[in-house]
């Protein structure tokens, strides 16, 4: 495998990870109306890239293959967790 085809791989893998952190990300201040910070913002959104990335390497372990429906369920509920947890969604 040449090197593009194994960063497509992996980029593709990682993917909706990433979508799903920066769309929660920024819609989480309008969601739980409250104000945050561009750094901040971002910060939430590196945490639950990660914690994606996370979710799905461990439902590639697990069931062997990519691309499983209950891998992305787990990781929005993972990462939206994580969001909540990160702003404090229990202070209103």
């Amino acid at each position: 495998m040449v090197f593009f085809d194994l960063m497509n791989h992996v980029l593709s893998f990682m993917a909706p990870a990433g979508a799903l952190a920066l769309w929660l990300a920024m819609a989480a201040p309008w969601l739980m109306q409250k104000t945050f910070s561009v750094k901040r913002l971002l910060g939430y959104a590196a945490i639950n890239f990660i914690a994606g990335v996370l979710v799905l390497l461990l439902g590639l372990g697990l069931f062997g293959r990519d691309g499983k429906m209950s891998s992305y369920v787990t990781m929005a509920l993972v990462v939206a967790t994580c969001q909540y947890v990160c702003a404090k969604g229990w202070r209103r």
